[in-house]
């Protein structure tokens, strides 16, 4: 080595140390990154109305086909379609003519037997005629008062009368047509629209489960008077009478494994008409310590099971699965893995996983009123 290299080389050897110097004191002076700050919400058990939303179609309260029970031609139609109709008013005159002769012959033949039956019965006291010939006389007297009753009948029929009371259809028939006695097709159809009711159909799986939760006391009912019952229209808007509970079915549709619930429905103003498509907002009980979890602090695994993350009582970070049935609003309804006073993370999730030790604030990115609970609730710890 040439002594002119020499000094070069010390020069750059103690350039590198003065680096590597620097370098150690910038880490050493560098300082601990603080615990990060997350939002979280004190779960509280709140009062829930459980209630289940189930797809439903409207029927008439009574449907009565209007049909002759007597053979003629159609003299006049008495109602509007579309109208109201009430119980007894007459809807069709069909021709009475044949009845009318029918109705006076029999009527005839009736005062001729029983004027003889009278006169028998006072000759069978004198013996003036055998005890046999009143009894025929009798006899054919009974026999004229029935033929009377049923040609009375008959033209009674011609006469055809709204057998309920409520909305009348499209009439099938005019004036003119010939109609009978047992005919398949009605003449017309009467509908009672108010009161009505609503079929909706309900899973077997969901009566269970609510019957087993009836039973062991995490559910109330609802009341003793039968579940209310509220409905959403096809447009999404509420109806704004209330309804109750009727029966539900004894049998199983095994082809969809549901039951058939049948609600009525008051209806003054026949807004709801048969054959409607509705939503029936059946109320199935109370839970007096539900667990309401703000949706921004619940997520999904890979598998797509909810969980969460709580904060415990040493500030650290855990994470928790879940079980949530439905959504309440902008609330997660959760029957497992969440419990009242858990400090539920819904603001900062990005930035912790499960062990961490974190900073704790009131969350800002929920509800008003889940908010002034999880202040609350600070306060108290």
């Amino acid at each position: 080595m040439s002594f002119k290299s020499a000094p070069t080389a010390l020069l750059t050897a103690i350039a590198l140390a003065t680096v590597l110097l620097s370098g150690c004191e910038k880490q050493v002076e560098q300082p601990q990154q603080a615990n990060p700050q997350v939002g979280v919400v004190t779960l509280q058990p709140q009062a829930f109305a459980q209630t289940s939303e189930l797809p439903g179609r409207t029927s008439a309260f009574r449907i009565a086909e209007v049909r002759p029970q007597v053979n003629g031609i159609i003299l006049k139609r008495l109602f509007t379609e579309g109208s109201e109709v009430k119980a007894g008013q007459q809807l069709y005159q069909i021709d009475p003519a044949t009845y009318q002769a029918t109705f006076k012959s029999a009527q005839a033949a009736f005062m001729s037997a029983q004027s003889l039956a009278g006169r028998y019965k006072v000759l069978v006291a004198d013996r003036a005629v055998s005890k046999q010939e009143y009894d025929e006389a009798e006899a054919a007297r009974l026999r004229d008062q029935a033929a009377l009753d049923s040609a009375q009948i008959n033209l009674r029929y011609t006469k055809v009368l709204a057998p309920i009371s409520g909305r009348i259809g499209r009439s099938a028939v005019s004036e003119g047509a010939l109609v009978n006695n047992g005919q398949a097709d009605a003449m017309a159809v009467i509908q009672q629209l108010d009161p009505i009711y609503v079929d909706v159909t309900q899973s077997t799986k969901d009566i269970l489960r609510l019957r087993k939760e009836l039973a062991s006391g995490q559910l109330q009912k609802a009341g003793s008077h039968g579940a209310k019952v509220k409905l959403k229209l096809e447009d999404g808007s509420s109806y704004a009478h209330e309804g109750t509970l009727e029966f539900a079915e004894v049998s199983v549709d095994s082809g969809t494994g549901s039951v058939i619930l049948r609600a009525v429905f008051p209806n003054p103003g026949h807004e709801l008409l048969p054959g409607m498509f509705v939503h029936a907002q059946l109320l199935e009980g109370l839970n007096k310590q539900a667990i309401l979890a703000p949706q921004q602090g619940v997520t999904r695994d890979l598998k797509g099971q909810p969980t969460a993350l709580v904060v415990n009582d040493q500030n650290v970070v855990e994470l928790r699965q879940l079980q949530a049935e439905r959504t309440v609003g902008d609330q997660w309804l959760v029957t497992s893995g969440l419990q009242a006073g858990d400090r539920l993370i819904t603001e900062g999730l990005q930035f912790v996983h499960p062990g961490s030790e974190v900073k704790v604030v009131a969350a800002s990115n929920v509800s008003v009123a889940v908010q002034a609970n999880a202040t609350n609730a600070a306060q108290d710890r």
